[in-house]
């Protein structure tokens, strides 16, 4: 890896990184800022967690002017909310000595609201593409003179149905404009707009067995369907799970599970498309203060959710393709931590386990279902450290005199023992759970998603004679 400081960057940009904790780069950003800097089209096989926001975003810091100006410079499109704030968030902080400011433009916010901020001028936009077609239309944000545009999770803006929406907004950006395209997976449909939109781009790929990344423990579980909930306490008990994230494949998978691991004694909260912004917001801050242990969410509910210090990932139902497995997966492991991923696979789903192997170009070893003793041994350990805490804290001492006169009336292993059953039954509970079943996923099929887009952008003062990006000479990689 490279230093910051040795990419020839200014002063205030290296001074915004320091404060952030930044020296090395990884390996996305050695390989992208350097090109991006000298203004080449870039596509970046890239996992999130990965460091691939300041890999464009110091670039953007880097090249585009200071200096306020009614016309936006810089375009970020991202799929969801969360990922949009997240990433208008990471460039302030990197630009916050050079003047340069990005603004989160998304869905479930007041539209007025951000209509007033945009006559902030601010630089650089973060957009969700929904959202961002909106204010076209209204002329709020116009494109024309767009310099930088990048596209973000551009396989998961494929897969929530946004496709046709980021040609429209491509097309309304300048030719001469530089594009760069972030992306997990290279499904052809990415690859198509790739060549289309962009000129003689650079592929940078991080290596197969990073896609997945290496930090990641990766198991399967073979379990009937019936089965499932029952595994899944004692792998949760047995893992000694610190934060967890639990997928499920439906809504109503998604509400059943939370609420039977809170009728288990577990700390648990759900996310999914029916919920509430306010709720979904409300659920997302308990579980990254830790006040929520585990949160159960389908695969869009959770696009562009950024929580570090996830210790597993459970893929409760299995997912639908080998690219939500990755994306699954890569929220944990992250930042050079190491994380564990376990599927569960029922015996019909054996078939479709053995593609998503074949796609990343990785054998998923099985691991035994863990016991029920394995499950007490780990209830005892979580029992122990709880008592061995609650020994260093700063009230303890108030119960010396009581827990001296015990100590003369009974003998020191039953009071502990005593104390360690009290603990492992007031947290968990054996209350009976039943969970609709759901249906397996069959080999080599999945479920489209709808486009998202209700009707198409017009913008009628084009001229209808103007040459596309489309009509460029294509890519030659």
């Amino acid at each position: 890896m490279v230093k910051f400081n040795e990419l020839g960057l200014s002063e205030p940009t290296l001074k915004a990184i320091s404060e952030m904790g930044f020296e090395e780069t990884t390996p996305i950003q050695e390989k992208t800022i350097p090109l991006v800097i000298n203004g080449q089209d870039i596509i970046g096989q890239a996992q999130t967690g990965t460091g691939k926001t300041a890999a464009f975003g110091i670039p953007y810091i880097e090249r585009i002017p200071a200096e306020r100006s009614k016309n936006i410079k810089g375009l970020v499109v991202a799929p969801t909310r969360e990922l949009a704030i997240q990433v208008a968030e990471e460039i302030n902080k990197l630009s916050q000595y050079k003047g340069v400011r990005a603004l989160p433009i998304y869905g479930g916010q007041s539209i007025d609201r951000q209509i007033k901020a945009l006559k902030k001028n601010p630089q650089i936009i973060v957009g969700t593409p929904g959202r961002l077609m909106d204010h076209m239309r209204r002329r709020t944000i116009r494109l024309n003179e767009v310099e930088m545009v990048t596209l973000d999770e551009a396989d998961e803006m494929l897969n929530m149905g946004f496709i046709d929406d980021i040609k429209v907004i491509l097309n309304e950006t300048p030719e001469n404009r530089q594009t760069l395209l972030f992306s997990a997976t290279m499904p052809p449909p990415i690859k198509e707009l790739g060549e289309k939109f962009m000129t003689e781009p650079e592929l940078i790929r991080t290596k197969t067995k990073e896609i997945t990344l290496p930090g990641i423990t990766q198991q399967y579980v073979e379990v009937k369907e019936r089965d499932k909930f029952n595994v899944f306490c004692r792998l949760i008990d047995s893992e000694l799970t610190e934060k967890a994230i639990v997928f499920g494949r439906t809504k109503r998978r998604v509400d059943e599970l939370y609420k039977a691991l809170n009728r288990r004694g577990y700390s648990a909260e759900g996310i999914h498309g029916d919920m509430t912004q306010g709720k979904r917001d409300s659920v997302i801050k308990s579980f990254r203060s830790g006040d929520v242990e585990i949160l159960v969410a389908t695969d869009v509910a959770s696009r562009g959710l950024d929580v570090s210090g996830i210790s597993h990932i459970f893929n409760f139902d299995i997912p639908q393709d080998a690219d939500s497995y990755v994306h699954r997966i890569g929220r944990t492991g992250r930042a050079g931590e190491s994380g564990v991923a376990i599927t569960f696979v029922t015996p019909r789903e054996k078939g479709h386990l053995n593609l998503i192997e074949k796609s990343i170009k990785k054998n998923i070893p099985k691991r035994p279902t863990p016991s029920i003793d394995e499950a007490i041994e780990g209830k005892q350990k979580i029992a122990v450290e709880q008592i061995l805490n609650a020994a260093k804290g700063k009230d303890v001492q108030k119960h010396y005199k009581l827990a001296e006169e015990l100590l003369e009336e009974n003998d020191s292993v039953e009071l502990i023992a005593g104390a360690l059953s009290l603990i492992i039954n007031e947290n968990k509970s054996d209350a009976p759970v039943k969970l609709t079943e759901e249906e397996p996923v069959v080999k080599g099929k999945s479920k489209k998603r709808k486009p998202h887009s209700k009707k198409p952008y017009h913008n009628k003062s084009r001229n209808k004679s103007r040459r596309y990006k489309g009509d460029r000479v294509k890519s030659k990689h």
